[in-house]
C-alpha cells in the first residue's frame, strides 16, 4: 500500500495521537492562533478530517498579547475510562494545563492548571491507577511527578527520569506501558535540522530507563538535499491490527538545493518494527520519503472532501478559519450582512501585537490559489482591507484595497523584517473586486480584478521571505482576510462575499 506523506500538510506541528475502537484522533500544536490545538478525525491513519478545536473559549486561551511563536506549545492527546485528556502548555499566559471531554468533536472543560516552568507535558496513565505527568526540563533530561487529575496538584517527589541519549535538552516525552515495559519517547536536538526521536525503557515507571540501542530511532540530520527535513517529535500508536505507527513532524523545504521552508513544520506517518530483543524501529531505520509502499495500513477510509469556496452562509466560521491571538468580538460578523464575512478594520495592522481584524487558514500547498470577493469602500488612506500571506507579524505580503490620492487602489504591500514598503499600485474603480494570491513553490503572484477570467498582476514575491528559515517563527504561511484603519478604528467596513482556496497539482 502506498503512503502519501505528509498526512496532514501545511503548519500542524507536534503532532500526538491516541486511538477509541477503530477512530483514530490527533491534535497538533496552534502557538498564538485562536482557537487553539486542531483535532482531528481518522479511521486509517491517512485520511484526516478536522472535527473541531479543543480551545475555544477565552477562558480556555487567554492569547491577549501573544508574541508570533507564543502561545500554545506541543499538546498531548490521551484516552482513559471514557474521557479524552489534552494537555498542553501556554507559554504566553498560565503555563501548563489540560482539559478534557467525552465527546472530542464538542466542547471541551474549563482548563485544570499544573505548577511548574517549561513546556511539552505528558499524562501517562498507569495500570494501578496512577497518572504521571512529564514535561521536559531545560538541559536537565525529561522530569516526572504523579498528579491527581482532580485537582491538577502534583504529588510526591519530583524526579528526572532520563537525561537523554546525546543531548540533555530533551523535549516531547512520552510514557507507553507494552509488554511488561515502559517505553520512554523523546525528540532531541532541537526542532531544526538536528531534530531526531530516541527512547528508553524500564521496567517501573519511574525509571532508571535505558536508550535503546537503535538510537536515534529517526533523524534526516546528515541527509543534506532530502525533500524530508527536521524529522522529530513523535508519538506511537497500535492500529487495530496489531501493527504500530508513528506520527511525527518534519518539514519540506522549498527545493532540494536551499533549507528554506514556508509552509511550516508538518505531521507525517511511518511504520514501527518491533525487534527480537523488545525495543522497536522506525521504517525499518531508512529515511522517510514523500511516498513509501508500507505493509498493514488500514482499510482506506476517505472523508467527503470540502468544497474549494467558503460562502460565509453558516452562522459559524469553518474549522479551518483562525483568527491571530484572542480575537475582537466587534471585529467581524457573519449576521449583519447574511451571506457575508464583514471584518470592521480596528486600530491595529497585521503587525501590531495587539489583535487585529484578521481571519486566515493555514497554506497547505506550495501549489495553490486563494481568491476573495470583496466590497470595500474606503473613506481614507489609512483605511484598507483585502488579502494577505502572513508568517508572522514581521514577515507578510499584503494585497489591499485602499485610497491614494483620493482614488480607490489595490496596493501590494511587503513587509519583511523592519522593511515595509508598497511596491506597486493598480487604479480599481467602483464595486466589488476579485483579489487574488497565486502560490508557486517559488513565489507569490498578486492579482485583483473584476472577472475571474480578466485579472490583471500587480506583483509578485519570492516565497523565501516568508520562510520559518527567515522569520525565524515555529509557524507557517496563512493565507487571510483583514482590514484595518492603521491607527483608528475603520469607518467602512469590508464585506467578503467568498473566499476561493483550491490547490493546483494535488
Amino acid at each position: 500500500m502506498k503512503l502519501i506523506n505528509p498526512i496532514i500538510p501545511g503548519f500542524y506541528p507536534d503532532p500526538s495521537i491516541c486511538r477509541v475502537g477503530e477512530d483514530f484522533y490527533l491534535v497538533t500544536s496552534s502557538f498564538e492562533y485562536f482557537p487553539g490545538v486542531p483535532i482531528f478525525h481518522s479511521r486509517d491513519l491517512v485520511h484526516w478530517r478536522q472535527i473541531g478545536h479543543c480551545l475555544t473559549r477565552d477562558s480556555q486561551l487567554p492569547l491577549h498579547h501573544a508574541r508570533s511563536s507564543d502561545g500554545i506549545y506541543a499538546p498531548t492527546l490521551r484516552y482513559h475510562n471514557g474521557w479524552f485528556y489534552m494537555i498542553t502548555s501556554n507559554m504566553t499566559s498560565g503555563g501548563h494545563f489540560y482539559v478534557k471531554t467525552q465527546d472530542p468533536a464538542g466542547e471541551w472543560s474549563e482548563p485544570v492548571w499544573i505548577e511548574g516552568p517549561w513546556f511539552d507535558p505528558d499524562l501517562f496513565f498507569d495500570d494501578d491507577g496512577r497518572v504521571y505527568f512529564c514535561r521536559m526540563s531545560m538541559g536537565n533530561g525529561i522530569y516526572q511527578r504523579e498528579i491527581d487529575l482532580a485537582s491538577g496538584k502534583l504529588l510526591g517527589e519530583e524526579r528526572t527520569i532520563w537525561h537523554g541519549f546525546e543531548d540533555r535538552f530533551c523535549e516531547a516525552p512520552h510514557i507507553y506501558k507494552i509488554n511488561g515495559w515502559y517505553y520512554l519517547l523523546v525528540a532531541e536536538g532541537g526542532t531544526h535540522r538536528s531534530h531526531m526521536i530516541v527512547a528508553a525503557r524500564s521496567k517501573s515507571p519511574t525509571g532508571p530507563y535505558e536508550g535503546s540501542p537503535y538510537n536515534p530511532l529517526l533523524t534526516h540530520r546528515t541527509l543534506i538535499g532530502s525533500p524530508i527535513e527536521h524529522t522529530g517529535h513523535g508519538d506511537l500508536v497500535q492500529a487495530p491490527d496489531g501493527s504500530w505507527w508513528i506520527v511525527f513532524l518534519a518539514v519540506r523545504p522549498r527545493n532540494f538545493h536551499t533549507s528554506f521552508f514556508h509552509l511550516g513544520r508538518e505531521t507525517f506517518l511511518a511504520p514501527v518494527q518491533w525487534t527480537a530483543d523488545g525495543w522497536f524501529v522506525i521504517n525499518h531505520r531508512k529515511p522517510i520519503e514523500l511516498e513509501m509502499e508500507v505493509p498493514n495500513l488500514p482499510p482506506p477510509h476517505p472523508w467527503q472532501q470540502h468544497p474549494a469556496r467558503d460562502d460565509f452562509d453558516q452562522p459559524r466560521l469553518a474549522l479551518c478559519w483562525n483568527f491571530r491571538r484572542d480575537p475582537d468580538p466587534e471585529s467581524y460578523s457573519l449576521t449583519e450582512r447574511p451571506g457575508f464575512l464583514r471584518l470592521k478594520g480596528l486600530a491595529a495592522n497585521l503587525g501590531a501585537i495587539e489583535p487585529a481584524a484578521f481571519i486566515g487558514r493555514r497554506q497547505q500547498h506550495f501549489d495553490c490559489i486563494a481568491r476573495a470577493k470583496v466590497e470595500f469602500n474606503p473613506t481614507s488612506e489609512d483605511e484598507e482591507a483585502g488579502l494577505t500571506v502572513i508568517m508572522n507579524d514581521d514577515h507578510h505580503y499584503d494585497l489591499f484595497i485602499t485610497r491614494r490620492e483620493g482614488m480607490r487602489a489595490v496596493i501590494l504591500r511587503k513587509q519583511v523584517g523592519d522593511i515595509r514598503v508598497e511596491t506597486a499600485s493598480q487604479p480599481i474603480g467602483n464595486g466589488a473586486v476579485i483579489l487574488e494570491i497565486r502560490a508557486s513553490v517559488e513565489k507569490y503572484t498578486f492579482c485583483c480584478g473584476t472577472d475571474p477570467a480578466g485579472m490583471v498582476e500587480v506583483d509578485s514575491g519570492q516565497t523565501r521571505y516568508l520562510s520559518c528559515t527567515v522569520a525565524g517563527t515555529f509557524t507557517g504561511v496563512y493565507l487571510g482576510m483583514f482590514a484595518s484603519g492603521n491607527g483608528k478604528p475603520s469607518r467602512a467596513p469590508a464585506d467578503f462575499d467568498w473566499f476561493d482556496y483550491s490547490p493546483m497539482n494535488a
